[in-house]
């Protein structure tokens, strides 16, 4: 069997233009240990925005030929980028669909709905080895199964890697998104304080609908405050930051920083004796992020953190524990709600490309090739 397949397709080429087509590729019969998958759902996610547009200016979109889309990624960016100038690589992390083939060694699976990871996933098909599929649970549908990994394994790994690290409460950053409401459920069943940062009134009802106690508006003139004094109720000392640039990481140390000294009852030049940790998740602001230092001590760090070497750094047995809550409650604490599904060739319409690409929270679309 040999199935013409449309994938979409990112490439920088060497003068900064970066190119979004569809292009047709032929997929062979699965291996011993494959399957190909017909995709019937697949996020459009912050991740998979990072490949698709990298660093481009948005505002220097035209279309092409054939129905392809070109930006021009800033001259300043592109160093950032250089690994993959000239390749043309496929996009999107996740996806779930039906196996309509699959390999000597993998017969059990023909038939069956399954959510997968591995890149390549905003396609027609996907040929992928059998370890990389999961078995949705029965009643389950595609776009059930669609976003069973990235958003759901990255709200549990900040949960783990804050246990692990001696943490006993969490800031999150870009509070009310998909990934933020999933952590927000997940602190309330395993009874962990977590501060949510939101932009607006609207991000914070989301959240206390949900049951959030601590949502602090970062555009309220009482902002620093009211953050200082949410940290120092909870207590804590882990922050995850979605946002990158900018300054907010800076401030969210330094009111860790005040809580631990208000809670001190002697001054040390160095600042407190509690450790506080930033990690830089996302990259919703592409500015450069500033850390002004001399506000929160000595005992501090940041760095990033990502989901993959995160559960490669964990272990085969936590990745296991983890992706085995993620499917049992798949359709509660995980479950991902879109407001547009899409075709394939309809992501790539200059208006619709908008409109996930500004990351609206509310908004969440969903491909479904199917559709056309």
């Amino acid at each position: 069997m040999t199935l013409t397949n449309r994938e979409m397709r990112s490439r920088i080429d060497q003068d900064g233009t970066l190119t979004l087509s569809l292009e047709s590729v032929a997929l062979g019969e699965p291996g011993d240990d494959e399957v190909i998958v017909r995709i019937e759902a697949a996020p459009i996610n912050p991740s998979d925005l990072g490949l698709l547009l990298g660093p481009a200016d948005i505002t220097t979109l035209e279309t092409a030929d054939g129905g392809s889309l070109r930006f021009q990624v800033p001259e300043s960016r592109l160093p950032g980028v250089s690994g993959r100038i000239g390749q043309s690589l496929p996009i999107g992390n996740e996806g779930a669909g039906t196996v309509i083939a699959a390999g000597r060694n993998a017969k059990a699976l023909q038939g069956k709905l399954v959510g997968m990871i591995g890149g390549g996933m905003y396609a027609d098909y996907r040929r992928i080895a059998a370890r990389d599929v999961v078995v949705l649970p029965e009643g389950a549908s595609a776009a059930d199964g669609a976003a069973m990994f990235v958003n759901p394994l990255t709200a549990l790994g900040f949960v783990e890697t804050a246990h692990r690290e001696g943490h006993k409460a969490i800031v999150h950053t870009a509070a009310a998104s998909n990934l933020g409401q999933m952590l927000q459920k997940i602190c309330l069943a395993d009874g962990i304080a977590l501060v949510n940062v939101v932009r607006s009134p609207e991000q914070a009802q989301i959240l206390r609908d949900i049951g959030a106690q601590h949502v602090v508006n970062s555009r309220d003139e009482d902002f620093t405050a009211q953050l200082t004094a949410a940290i120092r109720e909870t207590g804590a000392t882990i922050a995850f930051d979605a946002i990158g640039g900018g300054a907010l990481g800076s401030d969210i140390l330094s009111a860790m920083e005040r809580a631990a000294v208000d809670n001190s009852s002697s001054y040390s030049r160095y600042g407190s004796d509690t450790f506080k940790q930033l990690y830089i998740y996302g990259a919703l602001d592409l500015a450069p992020t500033t850390l002004n230092r001399m506000t929160f001590g000595f005992q501090w760090s940041a760095g990033g953190w990502l989901l993959f070497p995160f559960l490669q750094k964990a272990g085969a047995d936590v990745a296991a524990r983890l992706r085995a809550r993620v499917l049992a409650e798949l359709t509660t604490t995980f479950a991902s709600r879109y407001t547009q599904v899409v075709g394939l060739a309809q992501a790539l319409q200059p208006d619709v490309l908008r409109g996930y690409e500004r990351k609206a929270t509310g908004e969440k679309f969903l491909i479904d090739p199917r559709l056309g």
